[in-house]
């Protein structure tokens, strides 16, 4: 089993319709989330979400993966060296 390492994922949701999904994905992987931010910039139409999160990188990995197969969806993760 691989060191927990922590990690935050930067979530750009340029669709609105979109957002139900990532938060279900969110809802999903709730027990490794330390912290979330939200920000809606309805100015142009997007939210930025920031995720804290401590787990393991494979879990990492795959909560970043589902989050980026969303359409309209971009997403991006920088994970702790130890």
């Amino acid at each position: 089993m691989e060191d927990k390492r922590i990690a935050v994922a930067a979530v750009v949701v340029d669709e609105p319709g979109a957002v139900g999904e990532v938060n279900s994905v969110l809802h999903e992987f709730s027990s490794i989330i330390i912290g979330r931010m939200g920000i809606p910039y309805r100015d142009k139409g997007v939210s930025v979400i920031s995720v804290a999160v401590d787990a393991e990188p494979d879990v990492i990995s795959n909560l970043t993966g589902r989050l980026g197969r969303i359409e309209g969806v971009s997403v991006k993760a920088a994970i702790s060296k130890k």
